[in-house]
């Protein structure tokens, strides 16, 4: 059981704990006055990929949206990436079945968290990319870009290789069928 505490102020706005665990799988880029990463990208940034299981505890209000979670989340742990790369899934738990659904910009997870109560087995947030169908290509630097685009040029590549491969392979047992066909009797 999660435990977290709700204070209500005059105005009726109310702040609280969350929780949220990082599931990324692309590496983040992070000021690197901030932390020690695996490799450069410039004179005060670093990317490196999060560990698994990675969980963050933030104190928001009930007047944060979701926007504002994962900025604050980002900006908590100085990434330097655009918040628009991101998007904050809830995860229910129902009936021995697990459901993630993405929340839109403009819900408010410190209501969410209210109303499903402290336990994290009822309700957990995950913060993850964008799925690759929606992703924000403008959210992206043009070096981010361009290694994209060295990627998809190699496996271009190796699967054209693939293909000649089994083409020729083809080909030689079409030829060596037509060669016993057309034998001179």
């Amino acid at each position: 059981s999660d435990t977290f505490l709700l204070l209500q102020n005059a105005n009726g706005i109310y702040t609280g704990f969350i929780k949220v665990q990082m599931e990324l799988c692309r590496p983040i880029t992070v000021q690197s006055s901030q932390s020690q990463g695996r490799c450069a990208y410039g004179n005060n940034e670093t990317a490196f990929y999060l560990p698994d299981g990675c969980v963050n505890t933030l104190h928001i209000s009930s007047t944060n949206t979701v926007r504002e979670v994962i900025e604050a989340l980002l900006k908590k742990f100085f990434v330097a990436d655009n918040p628009a790369k991101f998007a904050l899934y809830k995860r229910c738990h129902k009936e021995d079945q697990v459901y993630t659904c993405k929340l839109s910009d403009r819900e408010h997870p410190l209501y969410l968290r209210l109303v499903a109560g402290p336990r994290t087995e009822m309700l957990s947030f995950v913060l993850r990319e964008h799925e690759t169908g929606e992703v924000m290509w403008e959210a992206f630097s043009i070096p981010e870009l361009q290694n994209f685009l060295r990627i998809l040029d190699k496996e271009e590549n190796e699967q054209l290789q693939i293909l000649r491969k089994r083409y020729a392979a083809y080909r030689d047992k079409l030829e060596e069928a037509l060669g016993g066909v057309w034998k001179p009797g």
